[in-house]
């Protein structure tokens, strides 16, 4: 029997018992084993433990979940382009985990990806990581098993750190860098109503339109209900809830460097800090080709914004999710200007949009791809127990045969064009590879890279990418219920 994400979650910590006494080092095209023995192993240059633990996110709301090293978010790790590292991942958990290097070029059995061949980290075992970090900028790491309808999994849990691999182009001169985790804790399933869609720039297809709305109609002419959504009941960053971390301490006349991640496994966050602009600098850990300024942030699921803040509205303010109930129920922090005391002050921003194309350079890209990949996305309400099935083309992925899969040829150039037929909104994401978005909003564009990007409900999109990658490589919704339920397919790249 093939051991894949689906057998993982039937199976729990049995299926990979077996492996509980060996480490395997995984190195750029090869793979090994070795006894975990002192003394055999050189010296890792980090340390990530997997353990169930408690996170304090405010005095009297305490979380039980898993976390890496005890701790969320998890410890950040530092790297430097181009310089080898070893990194040790114990798994002291009765399940086998994943943990995916997002972002960060590095062969498929490192990567992190059951899909793409990546081993895994046995119960009570551990497995020794070798790789080359890269590209530069803001990247994260998370576990990346498959969660269905069991909330206390993947990543509903606590497993998720950020990594900065020092750029060689410095993103400008600041005085102060911070890293800033969002992430909801205390899942539940419902049968809610989507989010607002509005503050995506871009339009509506008719064509797209009718089709979705047709599927929904023949559902409910079926009887068929809504499907299951995910809701939160605790709000943090950087592991505490508003009000009750300590503060981000600054000084008027002061340029702050925010590295902010979005953990969340299933919303779109927004953040705003009142009196403030954000200049944007880099997108996914990737300088954008035309840094500017915006009044909010909107981060989708497993997006990374960089951003600098000039610090000329002295006081005590609230840096927060536009939503209220969010917000208030902890999805904040606060920033303290030296010598200022008090509440902390909230007010709400003026009604914007978020724009990719802000930050993109205009007009279609000089180099044409090779080949045209159309993807159709489509949502069967309510399909598989209650859950909303994903198909792309008509087809969802299997967890039990690995398929749909998409052959490539190595150093082609790809473009994959999705239409969206469904109401949501997608973070799509690409293992391995950094693409370009080339159309979006209705616009042709350049020179923005990224490895998430939102496609807008009943709207179109196209990245490119270089299929220089060689095995497989996961392409998925990052939504997490969507990639469970169908929402991914494999590239294979000879």
């Amino acid at each position: 029997m093939p051991i894949n994400r689906r057998v993982v979650l039937k199976l729990g910590g049995s299926a990979l018992l077996a492996g509980g006494g060996t480490g395997v080092l995984s190195s750029c095209g090869s793979t090994e084993e070795l006894a975990a023995r002192p003394g055999t192993l050189r010296k890792a240059d980090y340390t990530v433990r997997i353990a169930t633990g408690r996170v304090e996110l405010a005095p009297g709301t305490v979380v039980s979940t898993t976390t890496y090293n005890g701790q969320f978010p998890g410890p950040l790790l530092r790297f430097t382009e181009g310089r080898p590292v070893v990194v040790d991942v114990h798994n002291d958990t009765g399940v086998p985990e994943l943990l995916h290097w997002h972002g960060q070029v590095v062969p498929a059995e490192v990567d992190g990806a059951s899909e793409e061949g990546t081993p895994f980290i046995p119960a009570h075992g551990m497995r020794r990581l070798s790789f080359t970090p890269g590209p530069a900028g803001f990247r994260f790491y998370h576990t990346h098993v498959a969660a269905l309808g069991d909330l206390s999994r993947s990543t509903y849990t606590g497993q998720a750190g950020p990594v900065y691999i020092e750029p060689k182009i410095d993103p400008g001169a600041y005085d102060q860098e911070v890293f800033l985790t969002l992430k909801e804790f205390e899942p539940s399933l419902s049968h809610g109503g989507d989010m607002a869609q509005d503050f995506l720039a871009g339009s509506e297809v008719p064509e797209l339109k009718r089709k979705g709305e047709k599927t929904m109609a023949d559902s409910l002419a079926r009887g068929l209900p809504h499907g299951y959504e995910v809701g939160y009941r605790a709000f943090s960053v950087n592991g505490r809830k508003l009000g009750h971390g300590e503060p981000i301490k600054v000084r008027t006349g002061q340029r702050v460097l925010f590295h902010i991640l979005n953990a969340s496994a299933t919303e779109i966050r927004s953040l705003a800090l009142p009196g403030h602009t954000f200049t944007v600098v880099a997108l996914d850990g990737n300088p954008v080709p035309r840094p500017a300024d915006v009044p909010v942030l909107w981060i989708g699921t497993a997006e990374r914004v960089s951003a600098l803040v000039e610090m000329d509205h002295p006081g005590v303010w609230v840096l927060g999710d536009l939503a209220d109930d969010d917000r208030n129920a902890g999805m904040g922090t606060v920033v303290e200007y030296a010598d200022r005391t008090g509440a902390a002050r909230w007010t709400a921003p003026a009604k914007t949009t978020w724009d990719y194309r802000t930050f993109a350079r205009t007009g279609a890209t000089t180099q044409r791809p090779d080949h045209t990949l159309d993807l159709l996305v489509e949502k069967r309400k309510a399909a598989d127990k209650g859950f909303n099935v994903w198909t792309l083309n008509g087809v969802p992925f299997s967890m039990d045969t690995n398929k749909p899969v998409i052959e490539v040829e190595r150093g082609r150039r790809y473009r994959m064009r999705f239409r969206n037929a469904t109401d949501d909104i997608h973070p799509l994401h690409l293992h391995r590879h950094t693409f370009e978005i080339t159309h979006i909003a209705g616009t042709s564009t350049s020179g923005l890279h990224k490895d998430v990007v939102m496609l807008g409900g009943y709207q179109t999109l196209d990245f490119d990418f270089t299929a220089d990658q060689p095995g497989l490589s996961l392409f998925h919704c990052h939504q997490q219920l969507h990639m469970d339920y169908g929402f991914m397919l494999l590239l294979h790249c000879t």
